[in-house]
């Protein structure tokens, strides 16, 4: 299936042998840490110095939200019909969409404007037009929504997003991913109605991840105007609810998961098991997120805290600080992917209901296969990209425990995490290319 073909350009690929590449990005994390502790003695990215995110607002200001409002709106409207009316076969656009565009497009388009999902969210919209209709206010709901619950409804929905794709074999029928995007609708609508647009900003997961992604943009949206900021100090504000570690746990996991799944390692070792495949590949996905999320909880706590803070609670204080991480794996692990089954999800969108139609003029394109082409090229820039994520990790993550932790463990603090973002590298790499 084509959803699947993530993995082009291996470690034989690489300009230098793969031990070589995981050892130099290694190497390049502990002299990021030494340069930082030796020149970096205060914290520049004071959370929030330059005004809070306006979570309620579009990226691109007043003027333009109407505009991408509708044109998310049409969107949906479109991919709909072809979900409800056209043919159940791989070459529906749905599953394009779906995979493809929505679940790997939303981070090179939020790393670029900042929350994109939130300005083209078809859930935002039809929830402002049932309140208009009803002259009830779609920012407060009928309650509050609970503090407790923060962002673990988010990374539920991820959960099931990521299973749906990774593990359930009928991933590829249409009335399953109907079904899913039925329940998803439902759920944001009640969600949405109840507790007003807080809930999107804290339970939809597609909202939520645009979100994180979104505050390494180096645009944001301050009193009502978008302004440049440093990505750095536009990551540091990212504001900390209950279940912000776990939804960036599911995240990096599930990637990681995915190139496990695909590993001759995994199959080797799976495939005479009794039990399900199915049932399988949900233990190692929950497994795998579950591992992520204690690794990191443990990392960050194992250093001294302020007098009156609590230890339990620099987890999430940190968690800003995994982000440029998953952007790196997903930049590497989907690159190819999003290039080439994009393309040819653009192409399927001409022809929605598979009836020879030709509505956006590209049903006679073809797909251009240059990454594939060039897999030199693909396995550098997959090292880059991971490397280039977990250097910001630790930029990020030294410039929080100056501000976090107390003077005696600024440094021997963070030697924990360092340790844990060192085998993230090893492992992503080693996953990435099956070495």
């Amino acid at each position: 299936m084509f959803i699947r073909m993530h993995g082009v350009g291996g470690a034989k690929d690489l300009p230098i042998p793969a031990e070589y590449a995981i050892a130099g990005a290694c190497a390049a994390l502990t002299v990021s840490f030494v340069v930082l502790a030796v020149a970096w003695h205060k914290p520049r990215f004071t959370e929030n110095a330059a005004g809070h995110v306006d979570e309620a607002g579009a990226p691109g200001g007043p003027l333009i939200e109407p505009v991408l409002r509708v044109l998310g709106f049409a969107f949906f409207l479109y991919v709909a019909a072809a979900a409800l009316l056209g043919k159940d076969t791989l070459i529906n656009p749905v599953f394009g969409v779906f995979y493809v565009l929505l679940w790997v497009g939303i981070v090179p388009l939020s790393l670029a404007f900042g929350p994109v999902y939130r300005a083209l969210s078809p859930v935002r919209t039809l929830n402002l037009l049932l309140a208009k209709i009803s002259g009830s206010d779609p920012d407060a709901g009928l309650r509050e929504y609970p503090k407790r619950l923060g962002y673990w409804p988010a990374a539920f929905g991820l959960l099931a997003f990521v299973w749906m794709e990774l593990v359930f074999a009928g991933n590829a029928e249409l009335g399953n991913v109907r079904l899913w995007l039925a329940v998803y609708l439902g759920a944001m609508l009640v969600g949405g109605a109840v507790y007003g647009n807080t809930f999107f900003a804290r339970a939809d997961p597609f909202e939520v991840y645009s979100t994180l992604v979104g505050h390494l943009s180096p645009l944001r949206r301050i009193d009502g105007r978008v302004r440049l900021a440093n990505p750095f100090r536009h990551l540091a504000s990212l504001d900390v609810h209950p279940g912000l570690v776990a939804v960036c746990a599911v995240l990096l996991g599930s990637t990681a998961f995915d190139s496990l799944g695909s590993s001759t390692l995994w199959l080797t070792n799976t495939q005479d098991l009794v039990i399900s495949r199915q049932t399988v590949g949900l233990v190692g996905l929950v497994g795998l997120v579950l591992v992520v999320g204690l690794l990191f909880a443990g990392a960050t706590m194992a250093t001294g805290v302020h007098e009156g803070h609590q230890r339990r609670m620099l987890p999430g204080a940190f968690a800003h600080t995994i982000v440029p991480i998953i952007v790196g794996y997903v930049f590497a692990h989907y690159l190819s992917m999003l290039v080439e089954s994009g393309q040819q999800t653009l192409i399927q969108l001409s022809d929605p209901l598979s009836d020879g139609s030709n509505l956006l003029g590209m049903s006679d394109r073809g797909v251009n296969y240059w990454l594939s082409e060039h897999p030199t090229f693909l396995a550098t820039t997959k090292v880059l990209g991971v490397l280039t994520g977990h250097v910001v990790a630790v930029i990020a993550a030294h410039d929080a425990a100056l501000r976090l932790l107390p003077k005696r463990d600024q440094l021997s603090g963070q030697l924990a995490l360092l340790l844990l973002m060192v085998g993230f590298t090893a492992g992503g790499l080693l996953l990435l290319f099956g070495v």
